[in-house]
């Protein structure tokens, strides 16, 4: 028996679209088919509007042989999200609309995406000095225990707290969104590729060669131009 090609991305959200969504007022397909980085595994990620709704949700199936994961809003509810994501400053949402591409309902969607970009223009709100502090301290707390650690199954989760945390502080103190999973070394690198090498190169040299001095000096050399290290004197919820 010939086996039936899948539909290209394009095709498959509108068949969702047709099948799942019939009533929606507006539809978008975004993630990494969109922007050119799908893979083997890629799902289709898609958000549809329908002013019918009296709340969102998030449905994940797999239908015309692709993996799809739709966030289903109306023409209210998608702020609330937008607000939250922005607060975190992982603008997952805002990013979604910003760069998807219109399947259905342009008009509709103009004022929408119009709130995303400028969001992502914006940026994330400024960290406060306590904030730049506390973030600090528990960067100096992860390099004490690694610096100390002599157990190699201890090491391997500090190094990657430590990872986290540095690539989150380099990238809040300069006003940049931050990103989870694969999208830590994706918005690292996309602010400065340099940066971004020599934390790779770092984490190589722990993994490969069981070296955490690279990773600390890392760590180190980040937070020099805001302090340094931080742990004497240090007080969180402290009052007079």
């Amino acid at each position: 028996m010939k086996e039936t090609k899948r539909p290209t991305p394009l095709e498959a959200a509108q068949l969702v679209i047709d099948k799942h969504f019939p009533n929606c007022q507006a539809a978008l397909l975004a993630g990494s088919v969109v922007r050119g980085e799908a893979t083997a595994t890629s799902d289709l990620d898609m958000v549809i509007f329908d002013q019918k709704l009296t709340f969102s949700y998030r449905e994940s199936f797999i239908d015309f042989g692709w993996y799809i994961e739709c966030f289903v809003h109306n023409f209210t509810s998608y702020r609330e999200f937008f607000e939250n994501d922005c607060k975190r400053a992982k603008p997952s949402m805002p990013k979604m609309v910003s760069e998807g591409i219109v399947l259905r309902g342009a008009k509709n969607l103009d004022t929408i995406k119009k709130e995303a970009n400028d969001l992502l223009r914006k940026g994330p709100e400024k960290w406060t000095i306590e904030t730049v502090n506390m973030k600090r301290y528990f960067l100096t707390d992860v390099l004490d225990d690694l610096k100390g650690c002599s157990k190699r199954e201890e090491a391997i989760f500090l190094v990657n707290a430590l990872a986290d945390l540095s690539v989150e502080f380099i990238l809040r103190m300069n006003g940049q969104w931050i990103g989870s999973s694969k999208w830590t070394i994706r918005a690292l690198k996309n602010f400065d590729e340099s940066l971004a090498e020599n934390l790779v190169e770092a984490l190589e040299a722990f993994y490969q060669q069981d070296d955490k001095d690279n990773i600390i000096r890392f760590a180190e050399e980040i937070l020099q131009p805001y302090g340094g290290l931080l742990f004497n004197g240090f007080s969180m919820g402290k009052t007079e």
